[in-house]
C-alpha cells in the first residue's frame, strides 16, 4: 500500500457521533413520568374499587376461646384473594380482603379462622360457610388443576369465594370434604 492510499482511507473514515446526553436524559425522565402516572392510575383504580365495595360489612373476628376448641383441620400456605362468588376476576378489596399474604387456616365446629401475618385476620362462622372446592384460577392467579382451595362463604348478603393454596396441595381434598361436611351439618341444624 502506498502512502497516498492510506491517506485516502483515513480521510474516508468518520469518527463515531458524540452522544447527545440531553436527549437521552429527556427520554429517561419522560419514561419515568409515564411509569409513575400508570402506577398512580392503578392505585386510583384500587381505591375506587374499595369505595364501590364500601357497603360490604367488615368480616368477623375470632370469638373468645376459639383457639381452645377442637381443631378439625389446620393449613398453612398462601391466601390469594377473595372474589364475588362465581366471578373469578371480580376481586374484593374492601377490608383488606384483596391483599395476598401468608395464611394459617384453622377449621373447627365453630367456623374457619383465617390468620394472615401482615394483613387483616378474619373469621367465618360455621353458619356462614357455604362450601368448598378446588379450582385452578381465582382473581388473576392461575395454577394447575386443583391448585387452589376455594371456600365459599357469606358476608352480609353477599357470597364470597376466598382462594387459598396450601404448602402441601395434597391437603386440599381433605379440606373440601371437611368444609362441605360442616356446611351440611350446620344447614341441618338451622332448618
Amino acid at each position: 500500500m502506498t502512502t497516498q492510499t492510506l491517506y485516502q482511507l483515513a480521510a474516508e473514515q468518520k469518527s463515531a457521533e458524540v452522544t447527545d446526553w440531553s436527549a437521552r436524559i429527556s427520554w429517561v425522565i419522560g419514561l419515568l413520568v409515564l411509569v409513575a402516572f400508570v402506577y398512580w392510575l392503578m392505585r386510583q383504580g384500587w381505591k375506587w374499587r374499595g369505595n364501590l365495595q364500601s357497603d360490604l360489612p367488615a368480616p368477623a373476628t375470632a370469638p373468645e376461646g376459639f383457639a381452645d376448641g377442637e381443631k378439625l383441620l389446620t393449613l398453612s400456605g398462601r391466601y390469594h384473594a377473595s372474589t364475588t362468588a362465581g366471578q373469578w376476576l371480580d376481586r374484593i378489596v374492601a377490608h383488606g380482603l384483596g391483599t395476598r399474604s401468608r395464611v394459617e387456616l384453622t377449621l373447627t365446629a365453630e367456623g374457619l379462622d383465617v390468620v394472615r401475618p401482615g394483613a387483616a385476620d378474619f373469621f367465618v362462622p360455621a353458619a356462614d360457610l357455604r362450601g368448598a372446592r378446588t379450582e385452578k384460577a381465582l382473581a388473576g392467579k392461575v395454577l394447575p388443576e386443583g391448585g387452589l382451595l376455594v371456600i365459599t362463604w357469606a358476608l352480609g348478603d353477599r357470597l364470597i369465594d376466598s382462594g387459598f393454596r396450601s404448602d402441601h396441595s395434597a391437603e386440599h381434598p381433605a379440606w373440601v370434604d371437611a368444609v362441605n361436611h360442616l356446611t351440611s351439618t350446620t344447614e341441618g341444624i338451622s332448618r
